[in-house]
């Protein structure tokens, strides 16, 4: 997790491990939004994190603001390929 914007970089880490990180960031500061980002294979895992959050831990968050793009990332073999990325921001109601 980022401690300077509230940004939890979600990765292979068990899902549960991401959520404990959400709900620490809103706990621990006087925040009023986190953001969850992704790229690749992780997006499935995002937006389960967004949603066990919002449904089971903190009622009262709401998606905000969603997210999607495209980055080049270049290859050790010569060339590039694209991976997919998305930015979830929860807002405290």
């Amino acid at each position: 997790m980022s401690k300077e914007q509230n940004i939890v970089y979600i990765g292979r880490k068990p899902t549960m491990n991401y959520v404990l990180a959400v709900i620490t960031s809103f706990n621990s500061t006087d925040t009023k939004e986190a953001t969850l980002k992704a790229r690749g294979r992780s997006i499935t895992t995002t937006v389960d994190v967004a949603e066990i959050v919002r449904r089971k831990f903190m009622k009262e968050l709401k998606a905000g603001k969603i997210t999607i793009g495209t980055e080049e990332i270049e290859q050790e073999e010569g060339g590039t390929r694209n991976v997919s990325t998305i930015e979830i921001t929860l807002t405290r109601g």
